[in-house]
């Protein structure tokens, strides 16, 4: 099982996202991805990078690190112009790009509404997944946002795995009977205890499961995060 985190790209700068990547180097963590958001959800007063030119920066920087979206939305541009975005940054960084891809959903469609773009019905959405996956050819490996039965279905279909975002365990190892999955999410903790123990239960339990990568959210302690991989099963 592989090991990622989102860089922090609510931001004024992408000082801290390329110190976050630096240190994912230095301690063996196997990639990083970035959110694709014109804010942070809930906040339009605050700034967001967009994801490609920071993954683009850090690929060009860390070559030994695998860089992704999680998960470029559909119905921002237009299938063609996602797809160009994938394929360019794969030049940067040849076989080290992760399509991070989904329909989007309610909790972002503000940022839709800022800047005048319709909110498609999920089958209008679902039928751009399938434009982006068919200019990319097979190229890269495809994460699906969401967990729904149809979400599942066309995962099966371009041969994706399914990315169970902050799901529970047992949540994630019912998904994992039927579809590939990787899961991404904050870390798990105890109220008052700052060792990595739960951290550590986590990834144990994913691994069990099946979940190739195990993507942790902005503020994740790097180095227990590195700890675990000592005698672990990649």
């Amino acid at each position: 099982m592989k090991l990622g985190v989102v860089l922090p790209t609510f931001r004024r700068s992408t000082d801290d996202a390329l110190e976050v990547a630096a240190r994912c180097v230095e301690l063996g963590i196997d990639g990083v991805f970035a959110y694709d958001h014109l804010w942070p959800l809930g906040s339009p007063d605050r700034p967001s990078f967009a994801p490609f030119p920071v993954l683009a920066r850090v690929g060009r920087l860390y070559p030994s690190l695998k860089v992704g979206t999680l998960v470029a939305r559909v119905g921002m541009m237009s299938p063609g112009q996602i797809a160009e975005r994938f394929l360019r940054l794969n030049d940067i960084t040849p076989g080290n790009v992760i399509v991070g891809i989904g329909t989007g959903d309610s909790a972002s469609r503000d940022e839709l509404d800022a800047f005048g773009l319709s909110f498609l019905a999920p089958e209008s959405r679902r039928e751009m997944i399938r434009e982006v996956a068919s200019f990319l050819d097979g190229a890269m490996p495809i994460f699906l946002g969401g967990t729904s039965a149809p979400i599942r279905a066309l995962a099966a279909e371009l041969g994706a795995e399914v990315n169970c975002w902050h799901m529970r365990v047992d949540e994630t190892a019912a998904v994992a009977a039927s579809s590939r999955v990787n899961w991404a999410g904050p870390v798990p903790f105890v109220e008052g205890d700052d060792s990595p123990k739960a951290m550590y239960e986590h990834l144990d339990a994913m691994a069990n499961v099946g979940a190739s990568w195990v993507i942790y959210t902005p503020g994740v302690n790097l180095d227990h995060l590195s700890q675990w991989t000592r005698g672990a099963m990649r």
